[in-house]
């Protein structure tokens, strides 16, 4: 049985894959393929494995052999899920593996901005501490999260996983309803409520039609002066251009963004041009904990056990 796996290297080093090549002997394991590379290696293959690689009507529609697309990610908006439907192609996906190393990211941020962490560092580097009339030095406010109340937009696994932390530090905690719905279900808060009463808003949602350019000039500008967004989930929820002009305007007080519309940002993007203390910037490693990154492998072989063995295990198609 051919199967490749097309963009190993996006997985980081270090990772244990001998169950995976237990079950596909045969399998061929490129660290990068580029968009032209995939029709020509996933050719003849009934098993494609990938995690951003992008797989296109065309593509599957020139791979008769093709039997199951595994993907090492919980996203699918890579894979034409229409075409691998119509052409009875199993889908799946994994789930649950990275709640930890993306909740930990969220509130290493989080402490990172509402303390000054980043500014007293380099304060003392810098000597101020050294030159200090008192014993401490207390140049920028320091907040504490259980006076605050953070937002959630994406109630799933990680945003549960925020939310149950949130309340560990003692924060109040508000889940959004579904962004352009007018109901509101019983727990939940409107979005336009979670907008105004937030000190903190983190998103979790996917990205979709509907949630798409979901932060712009009009959000920002009902959130708190004060107030901090987060977002470890998919670059296009925010636009860019806006965030940057409310950390400029002071419409915001500070954000830590860990995606971008297009990864990696190679024509740019102009939260990279802006030069503020208030905006973290990483590049998408939230997910990336050495055992979340080896818990992806382990659920990517429990999919390809479950389809060997006739089962369904986290199918999306």
């Amino acid at each position: 049985m051919k199967a490749v796996f097309l963009d190993f290297g996006t997985m980081g080093p270090g990772l244990d894959i001998s169950g995976m090549r237990a079950l596909l002997p045969e399998l061929e394991v490129f660290d990068v393929t580029a968009d032209s590379q995939i029709a020509e290696r996933i050719q003849g293959a009934e098993i494609v494995l990938a995690n951003k690689s992008r797989l296109t009507d065309e593509m599957l529609q020139a791979c008769p052999t093709l039997r199951l697309i595994g993907l090492t990610a919980t996203g699918t908006d890579n894979v034409d899920l229409t075409t691998a439907k119509r052409n009875d192609i199993a889908v799946s996906n994994i789930r649950a593996y990275c709640t930890e190393s993306i909740a930990e990211h969220v509130f290493g941020c989080l402490l990172n901005l509402t303390r000054n962490l980043a500014h007293y560092n380099a304060a003392v580097r810098d000597g101020q501490w050294q030159k200090s009339e008192d014993f401490c030095l207390l140049s920028l406010p320091i907040r504490e999260l259980s006076a605050m109340t953070l937002g959630i937009v994406g109630y799933g696994e990680l945003g549960k996983g925020v939310a149950r932390i949130a309340r560990a530090f003692g924060m109040r905690v508000l889940i959004s309803a579904r962004p352009g719905t007018h109901s509101v279900a019983e727990g939940r808060v409107s979005f336009d409520e979670l907008l105004r009463e937030s000190d903190v808003i983190s998103l979790h949602c996917p990205l979709t039609d509907a949630t798409a350019g979901l932060f712009d000039e009009t959000e920002f500008g009902k959130m708190k002066s004060d107030a901090i967004l987060i977002n470890t989930a998919r670059g296009g929820l925010v636009d860019s251009a806006a965030l940057v002009a409310a950390l400029q305007d002071g419409d915001i007080a500070a954000a830590a963004v860990d995606v971008l519309p297009k990864e990696p940002p190679v024509d740019g993007d102009p939260l990279l041009d802006y030069a503020g203390a208030n905006l973290m910037i990483t590049p998408h490693i939230a997910w990336g904990s050495n055992e979340a990154r080896q818990a992806a492998i382990d659920e990517l072989v429990g999919n390809i056990t479950a389809f060997l063995d006739g089962a369904e295990r986290n199918r999306v198609v």
